[in-house]
């Protein structure tokens, strides 16, 4: 396991700037490193990336609560853990063409930005999409694209990837998606028959198969669009 040293409890407010870098130092240690987080890659991008940024005004004291937060329109931002995990199950070395499914507040795609050498992020709200591009763009996130569009049918005009990440669960693996993986590519996407409860899953392509790996049982929003559930 990666070692994050222990720091002590300190009387900050949460509003404080420089509270901030320490409590995410806190839910690193706590909830990343402390649990199955081992990739030290991961664990200095979670580190480094401030997601009191990512998340709505009256929620910034809680950033670093490790419990997902109303973003608007009926949609979250993932509690730390869970970005870090599926974040983890990629595999990221750092020269990879990734794509993610439901950008949401522009988080996850920071933190694969990170990790990997490009990021094409979609989210099917415009709202969501043009906010998540200003705070990236603002932070300086200049590896990342951000597109509104129906994510289950993927971007076949950036395709192939070498991973994809969808964050929203789906009753099945959007053929669109299988189709954009390179050789060698692995897709994270939480599957199941409910809207409310999947299983995270991984499938890597080795020619013409998918391998599959069950990573666990997750609850996401549900994954809107053509080739999963409708709104």
């Amino acid at each position: 396991m990666s070692h994050i040293p222990s720091v002590p409890m300190m009387n900050l407010r949460p509003s404080q700037p420089d509270a901030f870098a320490y409590y995410r130092r806190i839910m690193v240690e706590r909830h990343l490193a402390g649990r199955d987080i081992t990739d030290p890659r991961v664990i200095e991008a979670m580190l480094t990336v401030p997601r009191e940024e990512f998340v709505p005004a009256a929620f910034r004291a809680a950033a670093y609560d490790d419990s997902p937060l109303s973003i608007g329109q009926g949609q979250t931002i993932s509690q730390p853990y869970t970005v870090a995990y599926m974040a983890q199950a990629m595999e990221l070395k750092g020269h990879e063409h990734v794509l993610e499914i439901g950008a949401g507040s522009g988080y996850g795609a920071a933190v694969l930005a990170k990790l990997a050498r490009s990021v094409v992020t979609l989210e099917r709200l415009p709202e969501l999409a043009s906010g998540a591009a200003a705070k990236l763009s603002e932070l300086g996130y200049t590896n990342v694209e951000v597109r509104t569009a129906d994510g289950t049918l993927g971007c076949p005009e950036r395709a192939p990837f070498d991973a994809i990440v969808v964050t929203a669960g789906a009753p099945g693996l959007p053929q669109p998606l299988a189709g954009q993986l390179s050789e060698g590519g692995r897709c994270v996407i939480p599957l199941g028959p409910s809207r409310h409860e999947q299983r995270l899953m991984r499938f890597t392509r080795r020619g013409l198969e998918l391998i599959a790996d069950d990573l666990g049982a997750f609850a996401f929003v549900p994954l809107i669009g053509e080739e999963a559930w409708t709104d």
